[in-house]
Parts: C-alpha cells; structure tokens; sequence
C-alpha cells in the first residue's frame, strides 16, 4: 500500500479525486518531496516551496490539462510536476537526460507552454484563452505570474490588451499574480479573505452588473463607477488592474487552501478577463530557506537538516565575481560610471557595488528593454553606463540595442554573463547567439577573453572605449589565472600567439614538411582556448587566443592563413554566423584560400546537463577537437605522437 497521499497522485485526476480535508496533509507532503528533491540535485527551491498550496488548488479546481495553466518564467513549477506524473523523475532533474528545470510542451501535455524567460505567461494564455473562443472550445486559460515578472513590460501589453474588448469578445483568462515579496498581517489577511471570496461570488457579480445595466446612460452611473473604484482602492490595490479591464480579486493568503479553493471555484466560472492577487512567502514551510530565501533560490546538493555550508576548500574565482570587483574597482577610478541590471543583482555579481556606490547603482526590474535605453540615455549625458546582463537576456532588448545605441555609437558596456553553454540551465538561459546576433551590428565591439585575469582586462578596456562595447564571458570558474589587481588595458583589436608548431618556420611560409605533415592552426575565441591548447600539444598546431570577435585580427588570421595548410575555429557559441564566420570573410575579404573547420555549438537547442559532459559531447573538449582536426584532415599532423594510456 501506497506510505503516503502523494504515492497516490499520478496526475491531476487522482488529486481531484481527495476530500478537501485531504488536501492540506497532501500539500505538505509535496512540500517535503519538494525540498528533498531539490537537496539532492539541486535547483530551485525558495520560489517552488512557496507554490505548493497554490499548484495544489490550482489543479484541484481546474479541469487540467484540457484547462491551460502557464507558468510564467516556470522555475516555481517543480510542485506542479510531481503532481503531473513525474514524482519519480524528479531525481533526475536538470541532469543530462532528465527532465527540465522548467515546463517543456515536449515532456508533459501539463506543460502548456515553453518558459525560462520572464513576462510571456500573460501573453501567451491569452492568445489560448481566444483561440478556444475562435474554435468554440469551452476552455479556461490561466496564467500565474510572479509580482517581480510583473515588472516586465511585456507583462503589461498583454495586460492592456486582456482587458480589451474583441471580435470574439473578452477572453475567458484569469491572471494569477504570485506576490512572493509582501506580507500579510492577520488582521489584514482575514478580510481580505473575507472580501475575496465576496467579491469573486455570484452574489456580489450579479448586484455588480445590475447596478450598472439600472444605472447606465443616467448621470449617477459615473458616480457609481468611481465610487466603487475608489472604495476598493482603500482596501485593495487593484485599481490598476480594474482600469484595464480585469474584474479583480484580491489579496489572499496563497498558502491558505480554505481560501485558495473557494475564490477559484468561483473565478473558473466566470467569464471575461479575471485577475487573482496571492500573496505567497519564498522558502515557506522551510524555515532555513524563509529567512534567507535569496541564498535558497537554486542551491546546489545539500543536507535539508543542516542547510547550506561553506565548502571548506575555498572554491575557484568565478568569472562573475572577477566582474563585479572590476566594477568596484573602475568605479573607484571613475566617478562616471553607472552600473545597471535587470533584476540580477546577485546572479551578475553588483551586491558589493550596490553597498559601496548605491547612488550610481540601478535595478530596472525584470526590464531589459528599458534598461538598454535607459543606458543609452546615461550615455548621452556624458556617463559611462555598464550593463550587467546575461547573455540570453540581451536578446529581450536587442531592438534597443541597435537603434537606442549602436546607432548613435554611444559608450555602453554590455557585460555579458552566462555566454555559451549553463549547464543545468540549458536551452532557455544559454548564451549561444550573442557573438552571431552582436558582431553584424555597427560600431559595436565584442570581446572574448579566454580566462579571469584577460576578463577583467578586457572590461578595462571595453570601459575606455568611445563606443558601445560587448565582453562575453561564461558562468562559473576558468582555469584559475592569478588576476592583476591593475586597470589594464589589452592591445585594441590584437589576438595573441599562444602556441607555434615546430613545423611552421615561425610564422613563414615555410617549404611543406616532409611525410604529407599539415600545418594546422587553431583560432580559439574564449574559454575554449584552453581545451584547443591541449589538443594542439597532440596534433603539434599552432594556436591564437584571437580575444577579439570583432573587430577581428585580421592580420594575425592572414598571417596564419598564409603560413599553414588549414584553419580551425574554436568557438562556445553557435557556429551559424559566429567568430568562425568572421574568420571566414576575413580570409574571402584579402583573397586568400584556406581549408576551414568550424567548431562551435550546432544549430540545435543545447540539453540541459553537467556543462563539461555537454561540451564533450558536442567534440568541444580537448579530445573531441583532437577527433575533429584528425577527421577533417585525414593526412599526418604532426611530429609528435599522442602518449602512450593518455
């Protein structure tokens, strides 16, 4: 027999089959499930603590997955996916071949649509709440939304457009907005409790619209109107919402199910554009992740009875904390500049920078088109904005970045954290584009430095530039290079010689080796270097930490194309239109006919995975660009032979 009521629920059908009276030992079970999960795989956690009771409800009164529910950004979903049938494949989580951190259409019929990113939910379960009206489909669309999301404007669109009369009529959705970051006093939470389940009821909806079909087209409608805005505004913050044409309800205690179920059931059954307000807290249930909810977003494996430790080897300088002392330390040296993130304080390292400099510290929210422009207006006054921002994210404000900066070649630096692959992450946050959808613009740079000491001078010099300049750099730690604590600049435009082959005659053109031996040379963009120079101890290649994307070295690629037999570009980021491309037209550009390999990410979306085991299966570790270089040109390479048990 099943040990518990959550051994008993493979999918939604089974919950809606339990007494209401059943529900609460239920979602406290999930909630253990949740929290040892996640301690063994890591993940997020704080945020999916704190949705237990409300994906409990929510499946509950809902008729899932005919109804649609979608999960804005979707790293609180890990409830809603034990609930949904994939209770035992939680230990696999965010594991190469395991199921996703977020909701994917492709794993579960439960997963109504894709997210990762922030701000889509409102959009996307309205254009399914119209689609069922335009098939005549009866159907309920409900998006839930966390109140930071709400911060992205794209949120708001679609909100102003929700609430809007159409051909079909007004849509059949109901807005959930998971207020996580206030709280509730007793007293406060039992009206609104009270007011919610009035103000969702029939009684109140039927008294509301017959006041309005008696009062319409007299002069006391108008009165009436505003009276009961403002009156509701005393009580509930939701004029806003009522403006734009949402019926709403609100706030209530999001981990209360004698509150969340009757307010649900009474909202699933009305028609038009519905928006509930609960107020959640993060960690909730676990003490350890409600006073440090920041700490417990997404931890790594840990022991639930004793919490997060310090590791007692101190671990390698990340490439995010050498940005975020670089950025103390130039703010120090020059009071013009300004630091900005979209919500990403901790994850782009700005916590030292926001106590030492708070006047030139900005937190637009989850924003980043704003905060694109917002830069570029510091820019014209003479400032010197950095823009701290995930590479996946810059995607959210590429239009800005064109037209409200490149185009009027102003000077922003655009820090880009997490390039090329995240690991467990994977497709939704991976920065596999940046260096394709940034080098075709004009009078933007883009840097790639190749380990921490070269990242922090590759920021210097971005910084001193009278142009927009983009650096890339990856999540997590390099190679552990001492770091100069110097503001240091790197030659403008100026790849390196890393490594020479013994059968190229320093950098002449030499007569070819005898035996058929091809003179190969590799051109690494990045951290991959690296792994290339590794590789080139065995082929006996000649290697170039090229550092720049663009503006490209393209003496030192035609000095090289000149003295050896092929090229070899070495990039972690999307082959399509990437460094090896510019590569490529350097070489067309100054006549000049090489054979080429290009290695880099495929056009394909990258699993999530351990971010080492990725590369190696997709050839870009020492030993798969070894294979790649062997397979493509098949005749001897080089003078020295692999080791004997390498």
């Amino acid at each position: 027999m099943p040990s518990s009521l959550l051994d008993t629920i493979n999918s939604p059908a089974d919950l809606r089959r339990l007494s209401r009276g059943e529900l609460g030992r239920l979602a406290g079970e999930l909630r253990s499930h949740v929290l040892s999960s996640v301690s063994k795989t890591g993940g997020h956690l704080s945020s999916n603590l704190g949705t237990v009771e409300l994906t409990v409800a929510l499946h509950y009164v809902f008729n899932t997955p005919h109804d649609r529910i979608v999960w804005d950004v979707g790293h609180q979903t890990y409830p809603h996916k034990i609930l949904t049938g994939r209770r035992d494949a939680m230990a696999s989580l965010k594991q190469l071949g395991g199921i996703s951190g977020f909701p994917r259409r492709s794993e579960s019929e439960y997963d109504t649509f894709g997210t990762g990113h922030s701000s889509t939910s409102i959009s996307a379960a309205l254009g399914m709440a119209h689609a069922a009206k335009l098939k005549g489909e009866r159907r309920r669309a409900v998006a839930v939304i966390g109140d930071s999301a709400l911060t992205g404007g794209m949120a708001f669109e679609a909100l102003n457009h929700g609430g809007a009369p159409h051909g079909v009529g007004p849509a059949d959705l109901l807005v959930i907005l998971n207020d996580n970051d206030m709280s509730i006093s007793p007293p406060v939470g039992a009206l609104n409790k009270h007011l919610a389940r009035l103000m969702s009821g029939n009684f109140y909806s039927a008294a509301r619209e017959g006041a309005k079909s008696v009062l319409k087209n007299t002069p006391l409608y108008e009165f009436a109107r505003r009276f009961e805005e403002h009156t509701k505004g005393m009580v509930v913050p939701g004029t806003i919402f009522e403006e734009l044409g949402f019926t709403y309800v609100g706030p209530i205690d999001g981990h209360d199910l004698d509150s969340l179920i009757p307010t649900l059931e009474n909202l699933r059954d009305k028609k038009g554009p519905q928006f509930l307000h609960v107020v959640t807290k993060k960690g909730y249930g676990y003490k350890l992740a409600e006073n440090d909810p920041v700490n417990y977003h997404g931890p790594s494996k840990f022991d639930p009875a004793v919490g997060l430790q310090k590791p007692s080897v101190a671990p390698k300088t990340t490439f995010t904390q050498v940005f975020g002392q670089w950025l103390c330390d130039m703010a120090a040296a020059d009071e013009r500049l300004v630091a900005i993130t979209p919500a990403m304080r901790e994850g782009s390292g700005l916590v030292e920078f926001e106590q030492r400099f708070p006047r030139r510290y900005h937190d637009v929210g989850i924003a980043e088109q704003h905060a694109v422009t917002f830069a570029a207006g510091l820019a014209c006054e003479g400032l010197k904005p950095v823009l701290a921002i995930y590479s996946t994210f810059l995607q959210r404000g590429y239009d800005q970045l064109i037209h409200d900066v490149a185009l009027q070649n102003l000077p922003v630096v655009f820090a880009l954290d997490r390039a090329g692959l995240v690991g467990a992450d994977g497709a939704t946050h991976a920065g596999a584009f940046d260096i394709a959808f940034l080098r075709c613009i004009p009078n933007l740079s883009v840097l790639t430095p190749s380990d921490e000491d070269e990242c922090r001078k590759a920021l210097t010099t971005a910084f001193r530039q009278n142009h927009p300049v983009a650096v890339r750099y990856p999540r997590g730690a390099g190679v552990g290079k001492k770091i100069d604590s110097a503001l240091t600049e790197l030659p403008w435009g100026r790849g390196e010689l890393r490594r020479e082959s013994s059968l190229n005659a320093h950098g002449q053109l030499a007569t070819p080796p005898a035996g058929g031996a091809r003179r190969i040379a590799i051109l690494a963009f990045g951290t991959l270097l690296h792994p290339a120079l590794a590789a080139a101890d065995k082929l006996d290649a000649t290697v170039a930490n090229m550092r720049f994307a663009k503006p490209l070295d393209a003496a030192l690629v035609a000095e090289l194309a000149r003295s050896h037999d092929a090229i070899v570009t070495v990039e972690e980021g999307c082959i399509a239109g990437g460094a090896g491309s510019a590569v490529g037209e350097c070489l067309v550009a100054a006549g000049l006919c090489v054979p080429l390999l290009h290695l880099g990410l495929p056009d394909l979306f990258i699993e999530h995975g351990d971010h080492a085991k990725l590369l190696a299966g997709l050839g870009l570790d020492a030993a798969g660009i070894e294979a790649a270089v062997r397979k493509r040109f098949p005749a001897p390479l080089a003078l020295v032979k692999p080791a004997v048990n390498d």
